[in-house]
């Protein structure tokens, strides 16, 4: 049996990769910052994480802990990183790093490719930015996948909740018509890097889902509503990365499982309901 250590364990992408991992044959451990357990751990604590990787000595690492805001997020995404990359690094282990295509402003008018330098317009795009960068200066052959919104098909991601919260009117706010993304289900992205860790490939690798829509377009297909507030993220007082679109050419020619798109994820032939029309008087 192959041992498999996931960092970030108790999140949404984390809990599936365990769960794959598990029927998959390997014995898969995952970390956390709260629970408490063997594998408790702060990726930003150095010799925790070393310690760690030392006495599981895994095969392979799939990092995927995080933070995309509050106390301490620069120092989770950033220094996490490349603690982790460092431990697995020292101890021979395959790496798979997660990062994010916001690490592009969206501005290019076509979608990335691997070898687009990153301009991130975002706090959190730029410490992913950085983050590759350590990933990759201290783990010559981790693979960095850039990935995009993770959805469960289900309603089980924050992205999916938001949209039925809003449906629901427990929340208000407009859906961006103008940032678009290529959305991902949880399932399939966790297929695919389990993988990652038996093939030859680092360095950069897009892996998203094959369709792209707005957020926006999202939360219609997420809620078979029509009548969703909207509005427009170039209209906002900061920037915030627009057409995130990424060419996952290559990671296609890789894996053996494709990706479902997201209407296929939400039924092709789902239909929006559209506003009911007012009677009059």
């Amino acid at each position: 049996m192959t041992r498999l250590l996931v960092t970030g364990g108790a999140g949404f992408l984390g809990r599936e990769l365990l769960r794959q991992a598990a029927a998959a044959g390997w014995e898969a451990t995952g970390t956390t910052h709260r629970d408490p357990g063997p594998a408790r751990v702060d990726v930003r604590d150095a010799a925790a994480v070393h310690a760690l990787v030392e006495r599981l000595r895994p095969a392979a690492v799939i990092h995927t802990a995080y933070r995309q805001t509050g106390e301490g997020a620069r120092e989770t995404t950033v220094d996490g990183a490349r603690i982790v990359a460092e431990a697995a690094a020292r101890t021979g282990a395959r790496l798979v790093h997660l990062s994010t295509d916001v690490v592009f402003d969206g501005r290019a008018g076509r979608p990335y490719v691997e070898a687009d330098p990153p301009t991130p317009c975002t706090d959190y795009g730029r410490w992913k930015a950085e983050a590759e960068r350590l990933v990759a200066a201290a783990h010559e052959a981790a693979c960095i996948v850039r990935t995009s919104l993770i959805v469960g098909g289900d309603g089980s991601s924050r992205h999916e909740r938001l949209a039925l919260d809003v449906a629901a009117g427990r929340r208000r706010l407009g859906f961006f018509t103008d940032e678009v993304r290529c959305p991902i289900q949880v399932g399939d992205l966790a297929a695919a890097l389990l993988e990652l860790p038996a093939l030859d490939v680092a360095g950069p690798l897009h892996l998203a889902g094959p369709q792209a829509v707005s957020r926006f377009e999202l939360a219609q297909l997420v809620t078979g509503r029509a009548d969703l507030p909207s509005a427009r993220s170039a209209d906002g007082p900061e920037p915030r990365p627009l057409d995130c679109r990424l060419d996952c050419t290559r990671a296609l020619e890789l894996l053996r499982r494709r990706p479902r798109g997201v209407r296929e994820l939400y039924g092709a032939s789902r239909s929006i309901r559209q506003p009911r029309a007012s009677s009059g008087t």
